[in-house]
C-alpha cells in the first residue's frame, strides 16, 4: 500500500539499530522470550518484520483500516487454510458490481446530480469494491467465514482497492481525470500471510490509554511528525473498512474524524503527549523513529527521554 511514513525501506536499519542496542546492554535473550510493541502500527510493516524473527508482538493504531490490515499480518498464520482462502478470493472476484455507498459517493457516475462530482474511483471499481465489501460482511454474519478469514479478506480488499485509487497519493484529493492505473479493472489479490510467532495481539485504541495497560521488552514508536492527520488523508480507506455509511461533507467527502485526531499532529500538544507516553511505558527499551523536520525538536525529544533512562541516537 502507498502509505505516508511507511518504514518498509528502513526495516534493515531498524533491525540493525535495535540489535546493536540489545548487544550494548548484553541482552542475550532469544526473540521468542521477548515482547515487542509497535503502537503506531500503520500498515503493520515493522510488527510483521519482528514477528518473523520470533518476537511476541503487541500492535496498535487508532485508524480502523490500519487495525484491519495489521490484525491479519500479525494474528493470522497457521489459522488460515491456503486453498480455502484462494477459493474465497476467487468467489469475490467473480461478483458483479453493486451500486453501494462507495459508488454513490466517490465515483463520477454515482455522484451525478450531486453538489460535488467525485472521482476517487472509476465507476466499475467503485461498484466492485461495494460488492466485495458487502459480501465479506454478509459472509461473516451468516457464519460462512470466521473472524480470521474476515480480516484476511477485508485487509486484502483495502490493500487491493488502494492500487486503483484515482489520487496522486493520499485521499485528501482526487484527480480531475482517471489516471492509467485507475482505469484498470480492479482485481482482488490476497494479502500474504506473515509466518512467525503466534503470540500476537492487535489493538484499535488510544495509545495514551493502552500504554498504561501493557508491558514488554521493546517498545517501538513511530508517531506522526507533522500537522497532517492520517484520519483525513486516508478517510476513504477508513470508510471502506468500517462500511458504516457515515455522513460525509465537502468536495472530498470527508467523514467526521474528530475522535481520531492525533495530538502528535498538534504542535502545542505533542511534547506533553510524548512525555506522558514515555513516562507510562513499562518497557525496558524504547525506540523512536522521528523526522528532523518534525513538530518536536531533537532537543525536546532528548530532554524528555533522558528523564526516564539512558539516551542514544542512531
Amino acid at each position: 500500500m502507498n502509505y505516508i511514513g511507511s518504514k518498509y525501506s528502513l526495516i534493515e536499519f531498524l533491525e540493525t539499530s535495535i540489535d546493536k542496542t540489545l548487544k550494548l546492554y548484553n541482552e542475550d535473550r532469544r526473540p521468542c522470550e521477548m515482547v515487542f510493541a509497535d503502537l503506531f502500527a500503520g500498515t503493520g510493516v515493522v510488527g510483521g518484520s519482528f514477528k518473523k524473527q520470533g518476537y511476541s508482538i503487541i500492535a496498535n493504531d487508532t485508524q480502523y483500516y490500519s487495525y484491519v490490515i495489521t490484525k491479519h499480518i500479525l494474528e493470522n498464520d497457521g489459522n488460515l487454510d491456503k486453498e480455502r482462502c484462494r477459493q474465497l478470493i476467487a468467489e469475490l472476484n467473480d461478483l458483479a458490481g453493486e451500486e453501494g455507498f462507495i459508488y454513490k459517493n466517490y465515483s463520477f457516475g454515482g455522484t451525478e446530480g450531486q453538489e460535488f462530482r467525485r472521482m476517487y474511483f472509476s465507476d466499475y471499481n467503485a461498484k466492485k469494491c461495494d460488492a466485495i465489501r458487502i459480501a465479506i460482511e454478509n459472509w461473516l454474519q451468516q457464519g460462512k467465514i470466521n473472524e480470521h478469514e474476515y480480516f484476511f479478506l477485508l485487509g486484502s480488499l483495502l490493500n487491493s482497492i488502494d492500487k486503483y485509487a484515482n489520487t496522486a497519493s493520499v485521499y485528501g484529493a482526487y484527480l480531475k481525470k482517471l489516471k492509467k492505473s485507475a482505469l484498470k479493472e480492479m482485481k482482488l489479490t490476497a494479502l500474504p500471510v506473515t509466518h512467525g510467532t503466534s503470540e500476537c495481539k492487535v489493538y484499535n485504541e488510544d495509545i495514551s490509554e493502552l500504554i498504561k495497560n501493557i508491558s514488554g521488552d521493546i517498545l517501538y514508536l513511530d508517531p506522526p511528525y507533522n500537522a497532517r492527520q492520517y484520519c483525513s488523508n486516508y478517510h476513504l480507506l477508513e470508510t471502506i473498512a468500517r462500511y458504516d455509511n457515515p455522513k460525509i461533507k465537502g468536495k472530498t467527502g470527508l467523514r467526521d474524524y474528530g475522535n481520531q485526531k492525533s495530538v502528535f499532529c498538534i504542535k502545542s500538544k505533542v511534547a506533553g503527549a510524548f512525555n506522558e507516553l514515555i513516562k507510562n511505558a513499562k518497557f525496558k527499551y524504547i525506540f523512536l523513529s522521528y523526522n528532523n523536520e518534525g513538530l518536536m525538536s531533537f532537543e525536546t525529544i532528548e530532554k524528555i527521554m533522558k528523564k526516564y533512562g539512558k539516551y542514544k541516537v542512531y
